[in-house]
């Protein structure tokens, strides 16, 4: 990120088309890292993104072992960093992955290219 918190294209839009500005910017790499850091949650992501984007809370949880609390807590991590977004379909709750928010993983990284 340059000083004034943009890459080579410009700032991003990554919080509801507002503009982020360096400290933001940073701020909002912060969480999505933080979130990233659980293998778990990363496994969420992961069978999002192969599911097309989009799952239910119970497809989700079914992947894995553990109970339903401590997914509901991953999937609230994910949320709060806004890579998942949820939306209640009648009895179900429908999670959608948020790739534009992982961009700013790949923007970071990037500064480490030669």
């Amino acid at each position: 990120m340059g000083a004034d918190g943009s890459g080579a294209g410009g700032a991003h839009h990554l919080r509801g088309g507002a503009r982020l500005n360096a400290q933001e910017k940073l701020e909002a790499l912060d969480q999505v890292v933080a979130a990233l850091a659980h293998p778990a949650r990363r496994q969420i992501l992961l069978t999002l993104h192969f599911r097309g984007g989009v799952a239910t809370a119970g497809e989700i949880a079914a992947r894995f072992e553990h109970k339903w609390p401590t997914t509901t807590r991953h999937l609230r991590v994910l949320e709060d960093a806004r890579l998942l977004r949820q939306e209640k379909r009648g009895r179900s709750r429908v999670y959608t992955l948020d790739k534009g928010r992982l961009a700013l993983v790949s923007e970071w990284l990037a500064w480490f290219d030669t």
